[in-house]
C-alpha cells in the first residue's frame, strides 16, 4: 500500500495554522527560524521550503492570526450601527475578553516593533489597524461629517484600554465601561 502525499500548499498551509498558534502563545520574540521549527516539530532548512525566508514566513504568519481575528471580530459586521459610547464599551469588553487577548498581546508587541523602526511591523501594524478603524467607522451611528474622527476616537479609546490591561490595570477600565 502506497503512502498519501499531501500536497505543499496543504503542507503550508497546516504549517502556518501551527505556527500561527505557536505566535499566539509565545510573541514575536519566539519567532525565529529554529524555535519555529522546533514547535513544528521539523527543521529550519524545512520551512525555509514552503516560505522564501524568514521575512515571507513571519509575514504569512501574521496575515494567518489577523485572518482569524478578522473571523473573530466578524460577529461584530451583523450589529446595527450604534452610538459612540454604546460602541466604546462594546467593542472594549470584547478586545480584553480572554478569548481574543493572544491577539492584543501580539498587537501590543507589533506596536512596539513598529515604534521601534522595524518596517515590516510597521506596515503590517498599520494595515490591520487601519481594518479596524473602518470597522469602527462602518458600527458607528454618528453624523456623516465626524464618523471617520469618532471612528478614530474609538480606535484610541479600545487601544488605550488594551495598554492599560497589559499594565495590570484592567480594573480601572472595567469601572469605565
Amino acid at each position: 500500500m502506497s503512502e498519501v502525499s499531501v500536497p505543499a500548499s496543504d503542507r503550508r498551509a497546516a504549517l502556518l495554522e501551527g505556527l500561527a498558534d505557536h505566535v499566539l502563545a509565545h510573541g514575536l520574540a519566539s519567532a525565529s527560524l529554529r524555535p519555529l521549527a522546533e514547535a513544528m516539530g521539523t527543521s529550519d532548512r524545512m520551512l525555509l521550503y514552503y516560505f522564501k525566508d524568514k521575512a515571507d514566513l513571519v509575514g504569512a504568519v501574521l496575515e494567518t492570526i489577523a485572518g482569524r481575528m478578522t473571523a473573530l471580530l466578524a460577529q461584530l459586521q451583523a450589529l446595527q450601527p450604534q452610538p459612540y459610547d454604546v460602541m466604546r464599551a462594546r467593542l472594549t469588553s470584547m478586545m480584553l475578553d480572554d478569548a481574543l487577548w493572544p491577539y492584543m498581546r501580539l498587537w501590543l508587541e507589533l506596536a512596539s516593533r513598529a515604534a521601534s523602526g522595524d518596517a515590516m511591523a510597521r506596515t503590517t501594524g498599520e494595515g490591520i489597524a487601519r481594518g479596524f478603524l473602518a470597522l469602527c467607522e462602518a458600527l458607528l451611528d454618528t453624523p456623516r461629517p465626524t464618523r471617520r474622527n469618532d471612528a478614530t476616537r474609538l480606535l484610541i479609546a479600545v487601544e488605550g484600554a488594551v495598554l492599560l490591561k497589559s499594565l495590570g490595570l484592567a480594573d480601572e477600565v472595567k469601572q469605565t465601561l
